[in-house]
């Protein structure tokens, strides 16, 4: 520990001379690549450490650091800096949004306790582990479980995880691979869903992007038109049933999933998973007969007040919007397709979700109460018993989200957007937006802000290099799907903070055995897809070829992970 804390202690010297050398010039050059130095430490740290707390804290310092110590004196600002932190944090923690997740987060880990307290938990584990016969069926059943919860990545990560983890146990798969089938089938089908918390928020970006270049479109209409385009969407989710029915891994994933099958071991020595020991002390009274609708009514509670939530939460704020055109078709056709994707996309799904939670623990707990599982103080003793469990994901939250604020004030995502050269060919563009938005999102955490500021941008550039429709609704699809790669697979995405949460799976562990699938993913999109299409190729043809190319790379890279060793 000593040898440890020396070496840490080191790399800070280290890092806190360079960031005043570089923040020094940056008072001279402008920040620049300077704005890069706070998500790039955060990540780095996060693997050299396996702590994503001390990670994103000194992440965090770094950032204010910078910016504090444009104002000349290293000392002072070494301490307002600090100062600062306090700051960031609070101000994370009293936006509505965030408040909803975090307060999302806990109540549903509330939920979870009830729930396995009741045997509900168990029972759909051991009913699940009559359909699931071996390492295959168990990821592929919760490969459609995640497809299943399409309306929300937050819900998704927080749902399935818990509910597969026992099945995944048992049939010998790493928790890693748990996490990562989760986290892929997260915000992949969430940005592409029909109906989906996401969609108001992209079709908003679209529409104001056209609109910047003087064209008034359905935007509904350019959104489905992209969804084709979205190529690590779709190929992502392809990748992760092609290696559950191969059962073939490569890079870190294989050596995990080869502990687990070959020695039992489904997280790895002096791993750190993302949930306290509470919570796999929460099991049902030892005689209790299980009963699977312990579990169901809940869960199914939690689903549907989530949709209704949605539904009557967008539409309330419509009501009291100014879109008059919006207005007008909630009160003439409440209940018509356009009307229930506007209201989803217009709801607070953070608040709604927690509202949500918070119905469905309380079905729980009279279900158990009534049951004689525990009384009534007991049953909240439980449930708070949950929550506790998943303290540490709300202090990793905030400390993502105060990283992210300080990345904006440092102009990072904008920097890196300069790059973005005028003069290119113009078949290249729908690559470089791609890989431009996995930069961006992978740096900052956040697809929502990667989406916000590469749209306005995206649609009127491709604009002017070309007139054809479709070169336009490609690299609008490169904008939307690039924002993806970094919610998927960013160390300080909250979406993947959350995977490993449902997973139980060591953070820093659930990244590094991922981040070589999201980047072979992506290198197909841009090779077998973007390219491609932005010389002309159709979509039809296309897309095909990519699905193809993806199968015979799972099939002919990876590896046989053998099941009895």
């Amino acid at each position: 520990m000593k040898k440890k804390g020396i070496v840490l202690f080191l790399v800070f010297i280290f890092l806190s001379n360079n960031i005043v050398f570089a923040a020094e010039m940056g008072q001279t050059s402008g920040l620049g690549w300077i704005s890069l130095l706070p998500p790039i430490i955060s990540i780095i740290l996060a693997f050299i450490t396996k702590n994503v707390v001390f990670s994103l804290f000194l992440g965090i310092f770094s950032g204010t650091f910078i910016l504090q110590i444009q104002d000349g004196n290293a000392f002072i600002a070494f301490f307002k800096a600090f100062l600062d932190i306090v700051d960031y944090i609070l101000s994370s923690l009293s936006d509505s949004w965030n408040a909803g997740i975090i307060l999302q987060v806990l109540t549903i880990g509330g939920l979870i306790g009830l729930i396995s307290k009741m045997g509900g938990a168990k029972a759909v584990a051991e009913t699940l582990s009559r359909k699931a016969k071996g390492p295959v069926s168990a990821q592929v059943i919760t490969w459609i479980l995640g497809i299943f919860v399409f309306f929300d990545d937050y819900a998704n990560s927080l749902i399935v995880g818990p509910i597969m983890r026992p099945v995944t146990d048992k049939m010998k798969v790493s928790r890693e691979k748990l996490s990562f089938i989760v986290d892929a089938t997260a915000a992949p089908i969430s940005g592409v869903a029909l109906v989906s918390t996401w969609v108001g928020y992209e079709i908003g970006l679209i529409k104001d992007a056209y609109g910047s270049i003087g064209q008034s479109v359905n935007a509904y209409a350019i959104f489905l038109d992209s969804i084709p385009y979205r190529f690590y969407n779709i190929l992502m989710l392809l990748f992760v049933v092609c290696t559950a029915f191969f059962l073939r891994e490569f890079g870190p994933m294989y050596k995990a999933e080869l502990r687990a099958r070959k020695y039992n071991k489904i997280i790895a020595d002096g791993a750190n998973p993302m949930v306290a020991d509470d919570i796999e002390n929460l099991e049902p009274i030892e005689g209790k007969k299980l009963n699977i609708w312990n579990a169901l009514i809940p869960i199914g509670a939690l689903i549907i007040s989530a949709f209704l939530g949605f539904y009557f939460n967008g539409s309330e704020i419509i009501m009291g919007g100014e879109n008059i055109d919006l207005i007008e078709l909630l009160e003439r056709d409440p209940l018509s397709f356009t009307a229930v994707r506007e209201a989803f996309g217009a709801s607070g799904a953070s608040v709604v979700l927690f509202q949500s939670a918070l119905i469905s623990s309380i079905i729980a707990l009279v279900m158990g109460v009534v049951q004689r599982i525990f009384t009534i103080s007991e049953g909240i003793d439980i449930w708070v018993q949950g929550m506790k469990s998943l303290v540490i994901t709300g202090v990793i939250l905030l400390l993502a989200w105060s990283l992210s604020n300080v990345i904006g004030e440092l102009g990072t995502a904008e920097f890196l957007v300069s790059l973005l050269s005028n003069t290119m060919p113009a078949f290249l563009l729908p690559s470089i937006i791609f890989i431009l938005g996995a930069i961006i999102s992978f740096a900052t955490g956040t697809s929502y802000g990667t989406m916000g500021i590469l749209m306005p941008l995206a649609i009127p550039l491709a604009a002017a290099l070309s007139s054809d429709t479709d070169f336009i609704v490609m690299s609008a699809g490169a904008v939307l799907t690039g924002a993806i790669f970094g919610d998927h697979c960013s160390p300080i995405s909250d979406t993947s903070i959350l995977s490993s949460m449902g997973a139980a799976s060591d953070h820093v562990d659930h990244v590094k055995t991922q981040l070589p699938y999201a980047i072979m993913v992506a290198i197909i999109s841009i090779i077998f897809g973007y390219i491609p299409v932005g010389l002309g190729f159709p979509i039809w043809f296309i897309l095909p070829l990519s699905v193809i190319i993806t199968i015979l790379v799972v099939r002919f890279i990876g590896k046989p992970v053998k099941i009895n060793e």
